[in-house]
């Protein structure tokens, strides 16, 4: 028994060894809802630059977040949503937001999206499979810095 023991214990010290990070990983949300997410706490409490890239799957037409840093200030740290209008996506930095048009963001196939700010300069940019949208300001002057929270999924 205590040998049994030992062995789930190293597998289990294994198994976390291995999960330290969500390279390669996928969350599923098979239900329209607007409760299903995952909230991460980060360990950084300073940023004077975001860049955060993922992969989307969705059928959803309505608007929605696609990715969303959280600040007990603010709920729009740093905030990726899609419009429901086809190509426009709002982007978001300490609760001050931009336009962006003119994305070919297609449903029902994997779509690779990436967004930057920075804090120096308050210029911000999305790229959708690629394609990087115009620089436009969304604000300056101000890291992000306070503790965070991520949630990916429909809220």
């Amino acid at each position: 028994p205590a040998r049994k023991s030992v062995k789930k214990t190293l597998l289990f010290i294994l198994i976390s060894r291995f999960f330290t990070d969500l390279s390669n990983k996928m969350f599923t949300f098979p239900q329209e809802t607007n409760t299903a997410h995952v909230r991460l706490i980060t360990s950084r409490q300073d940023l004077r630059a975001v860049t955060v890239c993922f992969r989307s799957f969705t059928e959803l037409r309505k608007e929605h977040p696609l990715f969303s840093l959280s600040l007990r200030s603010e709920a729009n740290g740093f905030l990726i949503y899609k419009m429901d209008t086809p190509g426009l996506f709002h982007v978001w930095v300490r609760n001050k937001q931009t336009s962006i048009e003119e994305q070919d963001y297609k449903l029902n196939r994997w779509t690779s999206i990436c967004g930057t700010w920075d804090a120096e300069s308050g210029l911000g940019q999305l790229w959708v499979d690629g394609k990087p949208s115009s620089r436009k300001y969304i604000i300056s002057g101000s890291n992000i810095n306070e503790p965070m929270i991520i949630v990916l999924g429909q809220v």
